[in-house]
């Protein structure tokens, strides 16, 4: 299982985005098996990943949250290629895509 295996960041895949009180999404990596989220913002965030072509892919409070400061790695399934992304009182996430965790 890639999640016991030391996170590997495909590089430049990185994306700097700003969270707000409405969701957004972007595109992410199709094929790929982890999503590194940094909040280097002050606020929490929230966010999901999901398949554009099932839908609206959006966000909520109920999501994955990633604390003001925070660092998460998350396995997801390689079909997923959108990331939606939301924060009640706005704060920074830079995203990346690659392999493995810990």
């Amino acid at each position: 299982m890639t999640a016991l295996a030391p996170y590997k960041p495909h590089y430049g895949t990185n994306q700097v985005v700003t969270p707000a009180a409405a969701s957004a999404a972007i595109t992410i990596g199709k094929g790929d098996k982890s999503i590194r989220v940094c909040n280097s913002g002050a606020a929490i965030g929230y966010f999901r990943t999901g398949i554009a072509a099932d839908g609206t892919v959006t966000a909520t409070a109920a999501d994955v949250p990633v604390l003001a400061g925070g660092v998460l790695i998350i396995e997801k399934p390689q079909d997923h290629d959108t990331l939606a992304y939301i924060s009640a009182t706005g704060t920074t996430f830079q995203i990346a895509s690659g392999e493995g965790g810990i």
